[in-house]
């Protein structure tokens, strides 16, 4: 990758990194803040002020995206981090839940996934856009990582309301990065593409139904897999992320080496698939292990660890083929079809799990991850193979 790339690239991923920070950061202490709140005592409220951020993104995506087509990336991003400045102010300095919530929705407003995604593509060549997403991928798993330790030491120090004013301030100074940090990349000029197109895309609708089940299936697992580690382990929740920051950096140093070496030699369809087919058989062991009464915590340990190498394979993949798929004029507008499906996933993963978990079993959730990914691992082996990097997607065969 050139010098620009990886400028363009970093300093968007840390972007799509900040955005992430607002969900994961409020996830260890939420329910204990909110019972200090007027209507924290209200289970049901305190878990819309959890989901709201993801459904607003999820109503936000394909807007931003195709304004970003239209009008430029960085304008629509800088417009996103201003919403998500405000809604940051506003959960900052709420009295109520309720005001929690109208924080947290303004906050999710802006939905500039799908732009930041668009617009390393625009910075990228084709050859590198893997690694390019790679880092994105990267800053999530991490990101989640680092909040599971920072989460409570900030709620010492500063208090709820102080982790949505950091939140709001490093958005600020987010803006300053898009600004004067990311490279300008130049607007794609092509024949305007009809948006209804971009729906019936066969192949991005493959895709798009594959970036739901990884999200639905990551959100279902982790309503089930923290307990389960306390249960098994004894490690309480607070300790966990000795164990998730090791699993998440072992697995990114796996998954690089077959996602570079399949695009170099166009068997990336084959990594793609095994990496679903990988998922499925995690699903299974998880509702294996969680079906018998006596488990070893090493094993759940060690289905985590094979659950983040193919999820970061197909969290990498996944936003490069859609960009090298969609008609270069509609980016933008792919990918906002793309991230809202993927906040659907996460949105749908925690409302089924948590309903499965309190009403069948806690390994029904993992028996539904499974149906579903098996659905997902069919679709995806008709997918046509992908080309060689540097190749024209036109030119792969079936």
């Amino acid at each position: 990758m050139s010098r620009a790339e990886v400028r363009a690239s970093a300093s968007l991923a840390s972007i799509f990194a900040l955005r992430m920070l607002g969900l994961f950061l409020i996830l260890p202490v939420f329910a204990v803040y909110a019972h200090g709140l007027p209507g924290g005592d209200n289970a049901a409220l305190v878990g819309l002020a959890m989901g709201i951020y993801g459904l607003a993104q999820s109503f936000g995506q394909i807007p931003f995206g195709i304004a970003s087509d239209k009008y430029g990336r960085k304008r629509i991003i800088v417009i996103g981090l201003v919403l998500f400045a405000l809604g940051s102010f506003i959960a900052a300095a709420a009295d109520s839940v309720a005001w929690v919530i109208a924080g947290r929705a303004i906050q999710g407003a802006g939905a500039i996934s799908a732009a930041i995604t668009a617009f390393i593509a625009d910075s990228t060549r084709e050859e590198h856009r893997t690694k390019a997403m790679a880092m994105v991928g990267a800053s999530i798993g991490l990101t989640f990582a680092v909040s599971l330790v920072a989460s409570p030491v900030l709620y010492r120090l500063i208090g709820m309301g102080g982790i949505f004013g950091l939140t709001g301030v490093l958005s600020l100074l987010a803006i300053a990065v898009v600004l004067w940090v990311v490279p300008d990349s130049p607007m794609v000029k092509a024949r305007r593409v009809p948006f209804r197109e971009v729906l019936r895309h066969g192949e991005l609708m493959r895709l798009n139904f594959g970036v739901f089940t990884l999200h639905m299936t990551q959100l279902a697992m982790f309503v089930v897999l923290p307990g389960a580690l306390v249960q098994y382990s004894g490690i309480p929740v607070d300790e966990h992320w000795k164990i998730y920051l090791p699993v998440v950096l072992a697995s990114f140093v796996l998954m690089l080496p077959p996602v570079f070496v399949a695009e170099r030699h166009g068997r990336m369809k084959l990594v793609f698939v095994a990496a679903i087919a990988l998922l499925l058989l995690v699903q299974l062991g998880f509702w294996a292990a969680l079906s018998h009464p006596v488990t070893h915590w090493w094993v759940l340990v060690a289905l985590l660890f094979l659950f983040f190498v193919a999820f970061n394979i197909l969290e990498a993949s996944q936003p490069s083929l859609v960009s090298r798929i969609a008609p270069p004029a509609a980016k933008g507008a792919a990918l906002g079809v793309y991230n809202t499906l993927q906040a659907l996933g996460l949105f749908c993963g925690g409302a089924l799990g948590g309903w499965l978990k309190q009403n069948v079993s806690t390994s029904a959730v993992f028996l539904l991850s499974a149906a579903v990914t098996l659905s997902w691992l069919i679709i995806a082996a008709n997918m046509k193979n992908l080309p060689r990097r540097g190749a024209h997607a036109a030119s792969a065969t079936a």
